[in-house]
């Protein structure tokens, strides 16, 4: 058996600020990839090593596979809590690894998770060739949608689509999360339904994001990942936003197509476990010891 004719099992681990994400992934010399399971667990107050372990496990089980056939278990995001890791990757990489993946025409992604929003570029072998990513304010993240939510009264899964609904969006004017959610509680003082402040919220951080997108030089296709992919009232309000810019002055504007996968939430992980393989392959290629993970819980 060739090189090219290895089979190889690997995992991606992408522990986050809310949740931890695993993919398994089955390969053919780093290539010709193929999805096997996922799984998602939410952190909240549980111990993040056991949330990592629990969600490891689930993969494997979901999958049927053994993790000590496991060929290379990659970690990214909080590469710490993964303690029987192979090896490490930065997020960065693995997102642009596993946007281009979900999405084979992407050159570029945008990753919105619970803290933070990145905006990345890549070429057609999913080398970063750009990034950018927002300030440490939380008013464009899955958190501040979350404490908006919660005092609004609203399960954070029907946000989007009760954001849809609204036909007068109030926008938020501060990109501070503080003073952010100080103007909600005056929205809701003022009587505006809970519709237009959703909506309006919706709008002001896809304002943000588009910047952010744009600021990496984003062309063509762009893959939105991370938790807030599956807000289908913040996914609205940036395609519409979108398809409303005004080319600036003197500065060509590239048509941006947004797109979203099911597994978006899953790209780090997905990308984790690609770059594992290719890894895994290289070294085999080489001749040189291959790494084992040690599993204290397999």
């Amino acid at each position: 058996m060739t090189e090219s004719d290895r089979v190889h099992l690997t995992a991606g681990v992408d522990p986050g600020a809310s949740h931890v994400k695993v993919a398994l992934m089955r390969s053919r010399g780093g290539e010709e990839a193929e999805l096997l399971a996922t799984s998602v667990q939410r952190i909240r107050r549980r111990n993040v090593h056991e949330v990592v372990r629990l969600a490891f496990a689930e993969t494997c089980a979901e999958a049927n596979v053994d993790p000590n056939a496991l060929d290379y278990i990659a970690s990214t995001g909080d590469g710490d809590s993964v303690d029987f890791r192979t090896g490490h990757f930065y997020s960065i990489t693995t997102h642009a690894r596993g946007a281009l993946f979900l999405q084979p025409s992407a050159r570029s992604a945008l990753d919105v998770g619970a803290l933070h929003a990145r905006a990345l570029a890549m070429n057609a072998d999913g080398r970063v060739v750009s990034h950018r990513m927002t300030s440490q304010c939380a008013s464009g993240s899955g958190q501040f949608l979350e404490n908006i939510a919660r005092y609004l009264g609203v399960p954070l899964d029907d946000v989007g689509e009760i954001s849809q609904k609204g036909a007068n969006p109030e926008k938020v004017s501060s990109i501070c999360a503080v003073l952010a959610e100080t103007d909600v509680i005056n929205m809701v003082a003022r009587g505006i339904a809970t519709a237009d402040i959703l909506k309006g919220i919706h709008i002001s951080i896809g304002g943000r994001l588009l910047q952010l997108i744009r600021a990496v030089g984003a062309e063509g296709t762009v893959l939105i990942t991370g938790g807030l992919s599956r807000d289908i009232g913040l996914v609205s309000a940036i395609i519409e936003l979108g398809a409303e810019e005004r080319p600036r002055k003197g500065k060509p504007q590239h048509v941006l197509t947004f797109v979203t996968h099911s597994n978006g939430v899953f790209a780090g992980a997905i990308g984790g476990a690609l770059l594992g393989a290719f890894r895994h392959a290289q070294l085999e290629r080489r001749g040189q010891s291959l790494p084992r993970a040690t599993l204290p819980f397999a």
